[in-house]
């Protein structure tokens, strides 16, 4: 996860115009969570229309195994005092951004098979995705859901008009996930290494930045 405000230059992520941003995002990721309200509230504020092009985004890829199984005991480096840390920004956004972000309520998930539904919507419902989208941040986040869970996310799908077992399949399809994980892939080769990132117009940011920040970045005011 991040929680960097700085805009950086971002050759390798994707351009985007000032009619477009590009965001790549982890549900489990409680700043991608953060980010997304922040981004909301700008476009509340934008006169123009704004659109947002969702990428995957592995967290947790480090740690996995060649099973695609997250192994619990790889050392990340990351001591108490970094989680501390952590907690005090997620509360202090929170209440700056008026959304629920409750680390300690939600439960030990692994976001892939979310993100590989949800990728599934992206590319043969698109039309469906942005529902879908807000619904699995809404399951996890408010009502702390496991939607690592396929039967989870096939409740969620069908909460949004999808078709339940239809998603179900797809979050633990085997051509999907090498799909996936190729998307995964090609973040990590656009130089993206932290979530949420906000790319447009050649340049990025990264964390759950304010509103402010994100309208100098995708109106061209770096």
């Amino acid at each position: 996860m991040s929680e960097s405000d700085g805009v950086v230059d971002a050759e390798k992520a994707v351009d985007a115009d000032s009619d477009e941003v590009v965001v790549f995002s982890d549900y489990v990721c409680p700043f991608c969570h953060l980010g997304r309200a922040s981004l909301e509230q700008y476009r509340e504020g934008r006169d123009a229309p704004l659109r947002v092009e969702w990428h995957p985004f592995d967290l947790r890829g480090y740690k996995r195994d060649e099973n695609r199984e997250i192994q619990t005991d790889v050392d990340d480096g990351k001591d108490d005092d970094y989680f501390e840390q952590v907690r005090e920004n997620v509360e202090r956004l929170s209440e700056e951004y008026g959304v629920d972000a409750d680390i300690d309520a939600v439960p030990d998930t692994d976001s892939w098979n979310a993100q590989q539904a949800a990728f599934y919507v992206r590319e043969e419902l698109p039309e469906r995705f942005g529902a879908f989208d807000d619904a699995l941040f809404e399951a996890y986040w408010t009502d702390h859901r496991d939607i690592g869970d396929p039967d989870v996310i096939a409740d969620v799908a069908e909460s949004v008009g999808l078709d339940a077992a239809e998603i179900r399949d797809a979050a633990t399809d085997d051509d999907w996930a090498d799909r996936l994980e190729a998307q995964f892939q090609d973040a990590r080769d656009r130089g993206v290494t932290g979530v949420p990132t906000f790319a447009a117009d050649g340049h990025a940011a990264r964390g759950a930045v304010p509103p402010a920040q994100l309208e100098r970045l995708i109106e061209g005011e770096n």
